[in-house]
This record gives structure tokens, sequence and C-alpha cells, in this order.
């Protein structure tokens, strides 16, 4: 296929942009994850009345904000992205919309991962007299590395196809790219190349997740 209508240098430029957007938000999609799915978790057992209406509520902010949408959800977030970041435009703008989306989503499946940790186990630390805290990370964290490690590079690939969402509303990146200079411009050969790299993103992503979690399953 002749490329000659594909700018190579905005290639790479809107190819740095997808990265970042996966990149930075990943991070924190992490973090807050973790959080989030340790806190489901440790309340979903509890008996106590209040804890179970904290239950209740932080469920269902999960489940809402993994059901609706993304490109509604940026578009609901608008007033809260410009009060946060100072523009709805560009790769910053896009971040606290892909960090919201995937938050919960990953969050779920810490929760997942969590309750398959044997239940032998986490008895054995507490008869051992082992605390929450070190009970949470020195055995619930590493007996479930290998599945937060799968949930995150699940979670990775699907913020690599929220970005290129991002990108058709003027967030930048590849979406972006394929969306103004292919599709509005009927550039076939632009389009086809965003595509592409994407897709080796995608890939690049899933091999790293299942190199490491091979690493790291000692099963």
């Amino acid at each position: 296929m002749n490329f000659s209508k594909v700018n190579w240098e905005k290639i790479w430029e809107k190819t740095v942009e997808t990265l970042v957007m996966t990149g930075e938000s990943l991070i924190a999609v992490f973090v807050l994850g973790i959080i989030l799915g340790l806190l489901l978790y440790l309340t979903s057992s509890s008996k106590n009345p209040i804890v179970q209406i904290f239950y209740t509520v932080v469920t269902a902010i999960v489940n809402i904000f993994r059901a609706i949408p993304f490109i509604i959800l940026i578009v609901l977030l608008i007033p809260f992205t410009k009060a946060v970041v100072g523009t709805m435009l560009g790769v910053q703008a896009a971040i606290p919309a892909l960090i919201i989306s995937a938050a919960p989503f990953y969050a779920r499946l810490v929760e997942i991962a969590l309750r398959e940790v044997d239940k032998g186990v986490i008895e054995a630390a507490k008869a051992m007299g082992a605390k929450n805290i070190t009970i949470i990370t020195k055995v619930l964290i590493p007996e479930s590395k290998p599945a937060l490690i799968s949930g995150i590079t699940v979670t990775a690939i699907a913020l690599v196809g929220s970005t290129a969402m991002a990108g058709v509303i003027g967030a930048g990146g590849l979406g972006n790219l394929a969306f103004l200079d292919g599709f509005q411009r009927s550039n076939n050969q632009v389009t086809f190349v965003a595509t592409i790299i994407i897709l080796i993103i995608v890939f690049a992503v899933q091999y790293l997740g299942d190199f490491v979690v091979r690493r790291v399953d000692k099963r």
C-alpha cells in the first residue's frame, strides 16, 4: 500500500499522546482500583450495619460508573474536566474521564482476585496473630498478584480503546488523528496506519502482561 498521504511525524506525535494518556491514567487507575477493590472486599462480609451501608453505597457508585458508556461519560464530565484541567480539549483533558471510567472496572477485578485467595491461608495468618494490614500486605496482595496483573492488563487494553474514543471529541491521540485526518478528509491511509499502531500497542500490552503473570505466578 502507498502511504504517500501519511504524515509520519504527526503519526509519531499522536502515538506518543496515546501512550501518555494511557500511561498516566493507568497509574491512577491501578492505585484507585486497588484501594476500591480492597474496600469492597473487606466490607462485603461485615455484619456491622454501618459497614454494610458503606459497602452498598460504594458498590452502587462502582456499578454506575462501570455502566455508563465512555463516550457519554466524557461528555458528562466536561464541566468537571474544565474545573480540574482548565480545558476540555487535549491529552490532559481526557485523563480525568479515563480514570473515572476505568477505576471502578479494575476495582471489581481486584475484588474478584482477592475473593479467590485461599481462605485457609488467611485463617492461618489470623491464627498467628497477624493484624489486618499484615494480612493485606503479606497475604492478600501477594497471593492474588497474578490475577491483579491480569486485571490491570485487561484494563490497560480497555484504556487504549477509550483514548481512541476520547480522540473523536478532541482529546488528541491516534483516535483524534484517525477521525480528523482520516475519516473527515477521506484519507484511508491515515486511518489504516492509526489502526495498525493501536493494534500494535494492544498486542504489546497483552504480551507484557502475560509475561509478567508467568514470572510472578508460582503455582
